[in-house]
């Protein structure tokens, strides 16, 4: 979906398609049919942008043959979807059965993560609709934090220079502009405003920013017009925003409290939580913080992305007003400070059972209304639904 700020900027509305297993590229093409297409179905929209994810192989497939790229635009157009972003933070595997710190891995030291990042910008050129006025990747916040040494700090900002050079090339061959985006993200080395504007001082700001994921901002209790001043101040700018919520627990001194978040710890993928007030009050995991590594005196946020549009069965509730706020910040004054937004809801699959979708029909009704509600939020804002 596209929407008309008042400066002018067309904001494309997205989602991602990391809530779908898929590491091939047969596998993405069965995603557009399956899910995709049903989603616009209900939502009753001509175009539908998807904040597509490709694994390793498949992008490097995509990346090595434009006839495969073609096709995959071709589909793309015959179903009424587009693609200006691509989510390029999990390198694969991304729904095995155990995730956990495996998705930072590889890190920005290493070549991998650097050849899989100008791969996905070289499939994204090509996808970009003609009249897009940049593409983005979303991409990890230079690694996990430990361990992070001084060298390591040095390899990644050589690193980013080198894909910072890739990009600037890409642009010049192909005419479209590929923006790569850091997620600042709890336990990462980036996790706040204040670490992306220490870590990320060296980076060329024309192709290097920023993806603010609006659980991430909240789960760290930043206020999102604080963390704007911080990063513009940096001279970083937001290339994607992911629309997102955090599990929040007010009492997690409370047992009723303590039993509904037991229900949210499962296997796959790592729930980091903060606990309001003085930074050390962290944990790596939603079982951890439950054990009693905190102290349970103050709220609670879990990094555990939950429906956008929907609560939690009590006394959990959900950070939208802190997403609502993030919005706002960014797309409610008089210049937009992003064009693009991408709902990454990617946990439906392991929300506790009551509120799991059975099946391709009850997750394309959820992910559907996850995105009506972000439009209507957005029009609220004083953006204008637009056609292509």
């Amino acid at each position: 979906m596209r929407l008309l700020h008042p400066d002018g900027t067309v904001v494309h509305l997205a989602y991602c398609t990391n809530v779908h297993p898929a590491e091939d590229f047969d596998g993405v093409l069965a995603q557009l049919a399956r899910h995709a297409e049903p989603v616009r179905e209900r939502l009753g929209v001509p175009v539908l942008g998807l904040g597509l994810w490709l694994a390793r192989h498949a992008a490097a497939a995509l990346a090595a043959d434009g006839g495969a790229v073609g096709r995959l635009r071709r589909e793309l157009t015959a179903r009424g979807l587009e693609v200006v972003t691509l989510n390029g933070f999990p390198y694969r595997g991304f729904h095995d059965p155990v995730v956990k710190h495996a998705v930072y891995r590889p890190d920005w030291t290493t070549p991998d993560r650097l050849h899989y990042t100008l791969d996905l910008a070289r499939v994204l050129a090509a996808l970009l609709p003609d009249d897009a006025a940049y593409g983005s990747v979303s991409t990890v916040p230079l690694g996990w934090r430990t361990p992070w040494t001084a060298r390591q700090a040095d390899e990644a900002a050589r690193t980013l220079d080198t894909l910072a050079g890739g990009l600037a090339a890409l642009a010049a061959g192909t005419g479209r502009t590929i923006k790569v985006g850091l997620e600042p993200e709890p336990g990462c080395v980036v996790e706040t405003s204040a670490e992306a504007a220490r870590h990320l001082a060296r980076v060329d700001t024309d192709r290097i920013g920023i993806c603010l994921d609006a659980c991430h901002l909240a789960v760290g209790f930043e206020e999102p017009t604080a963390a704007l001043a911080r990063l513009d101040a940096a001279g970083l700018t937001v290339v994607k925003t992911q629309a997102s919520c955090a599990l929040q627990a007010d009492d997690p001194s409370d047992p009723a409290t303590r039993a509904a978040l037991a229900a949210f710890t499962e296997p796959r993928f790592l729930h980091q939580v903060r606990e309001q007030g003085t930074p050390s009050r962290a944990v790596d995991d939603l079982d951890a913080a439950l054990a009693g590594e905190l102290p349970g005196r103050d709220p609670w946020r879990v990094h555990f992305h939950v429906p956008l549009h929907a609560d939690p069965e009590p006394p959990l509730t959900t950070t939208r007003p802190e997403l609502e706020a993030t919005l706002a910040a960014l797309l409610g004054a008089d210049t937009a400070r992003t064009a693009h937004v991408e709902a990454e809801t990617y946990t439906w699959g392991v929300l506790p059972e009551a509120a799991r979708p059975q099946g391709p029909e009850a997750l394309a009704d959820g992910i559907a209304a996850e995105l009506a509600f972000t439009r209507d939020h957005l029009i609220a804002l004083g953006l204008k639904e637009v056609a292509p």
